[in-house]
């Protein structure tokens, strides 16, 4: 069975619209029932699936550049799953917003194909009980980038770091394979021949080329790991130490009984940890502590990346009221709406690149951070007003038919063999 076509119109009523119950007056609001449930579930579900399927591909590009804590430093699937994760909220605080834009313009282009905003607005419906469906979507979105970007992101960094700090402080101990070559770091390198049941290491070779002055090279017979509070130590026992200094042919060697390599400079050691700009959290940059050496050293910086924190949540509700200022309006299925995607994908493109160009510039010149909210204002109030006042957003008829004209010269030339 069909559904029951709605009254005055000639056109099915879309889906839930039969279950309103409520015939409103032109140009009223009626009260929220199935149509905006509908919408709002719709969207959110597109929202959904865009979010998860773009955040696993970029994750998976972005986890290809860890696997050498799998191949090279002998950690498990589970490791390498676990560290590569604590990305996860800061790629969904950037994708979030996009995510939300496709979902909307998902949605609206659905209800325009089915002809359901052309029965809605025939009967009557004012364009704010569509609307604030959208709207509905979109606050649950800024709150969960609000949730992402105050917490959620920085924690996720933070923990990244202590575990790969963890990592290297156990890549001798766990990690280094007898008869390999292992990178501690960069420039550090270690080998060992075999490990003994007590854990005592033998046949110990290590070279550090971190020093680009001198190159280090030390042979023991044995070695084992200290742990006390000053740190963590690889004591060597009988061997000798090789310095090679730039521009000299002959190196200086230097015989040992006992040598006690840190390795508390890989992990960080016990000192404190000092931790960046991007994992700090949002009340730490709203009030910074005024004795912080990194706040002292670049007050800018932190300023900027408190306003992106704080502007963050309004994307996902700017990126809404643009696409639905530019897809929400009556089309017949003849009439195109390529170019209305078009204008807001440009509109959407363009906030953001404001947004990026203020924090990055505004860290020298603050007054270059007001610009994002002066854009921002911008972007939401036009919006609503092309909302309220049911402006239809085109672009001009010469450049349409300009296009249009380009498109058949095009499909024309396509076409001859």
């Amino acid at each position: 069975m069909g559904c029951p076509a709605q009254a005055g119109t000639g056109y099915p009523a879309p889906a839930g619209l039969e279950y309103v119950g409520y015939k409103p007056e032109r140009g009223t609001t009626p009260p929220m029932g199935s149509i905006s449930r509908y919408i709002f579930r719709t969207t959110l579900g597109a929202f959904l699936v865009v979010l998860i399927s773009l955040t696993a591909v970029i994750w998976v590009t972005q986890a290809l550049r860890d696997i050498d804590l799998m191949t090279s430093q002998g950690q498990t699937i589970l490791v390498f799953v676990g560290i590569t994760g604590l990305i996860v909220p800061l790629l969904i605080l950037v994708i979030a917003p996009i995510a939300l834009l496709i979902a909307t313009a998902h949605t609206l282009n659905k209800l325009s194909a089915d002809s359901e905003i052309i029965v809605m607005n025939a009967a009557g419906m004012s364009p704010w009980f569509v609307f604030r469906a959208f709207v509905s979507a979109a606050l649950v979105v800024s709150v969960l980038v609000l949730a992402i970007s105050a917490y959620f992101a920085p924690k996720g960094l933070r923990m990244l770091r202590d575990w790969l700090t963890e990592v290297r402080a156990n890549v001798v101990s766990t990690i280094v394979q007898p008869g390999r070559f292992t990178p501690i770091e960069a420039g550090v390198t270690i080998h060992i021949r075999e490990r003994r049941r007590n854990g005592q290491l033998v046949g110990i070779f290590l070279d550090d080329q971190r020093n680009p002055k001198e190159r280090m090279t030390v042979l023991a017979e044995t070695g084992d790991l200290l742990d006390n509070d000053n740190g963590t130590f690889l004591v060597l026992n009988t061997g000798v130490v090789q310095r090679q200094e730039a521009g000299k042919h002959d190196p200086a060697m230097v015989a040992f009984d006992r040598y006690a390599f840190d390795l508390s400079q890989f992990s960080g050691g016990p000192q404190a940890v000092k931790y960046s700009i991007r994992e700090r959290y949002l009340w730490q940059l709203m009030f910074p502590d005024p004795k912080d050496p990194l706040y002292l050293e670049q007050p800018g910086q932190f300023r900027a990346e408190m306003h992106d924190r704080l502007i963050a949540p309004l994307y996902p509700l700017a990126f809404v009221i643009i696409a639905f200022a530019y897809l929400a309006a009556p089309r017949t299925n003849r009439q195109s709406r390529t170019m209305s995607m078009v204008g807001a994908v440009s509109a959407v493109g363009l906030l953001r690149l404001v947004g990026f160009a203020s924090t990055v510039f505004g860290a020298n010149a603050p007054w270059m951070l007001v610009l994002q909210y002066i854009a921002m204002a911008f972007a939401i109030g036009g919006g609503l007003y092309v909302v309220q006042t049911g402006v239809i957003l085109e672009p001009p008829a010469f450049l349409m038919n300009w296009v249009n004209a380009l498109t058949e010269r095009l499909t024309r030339r396509l076409a001859t063999p």
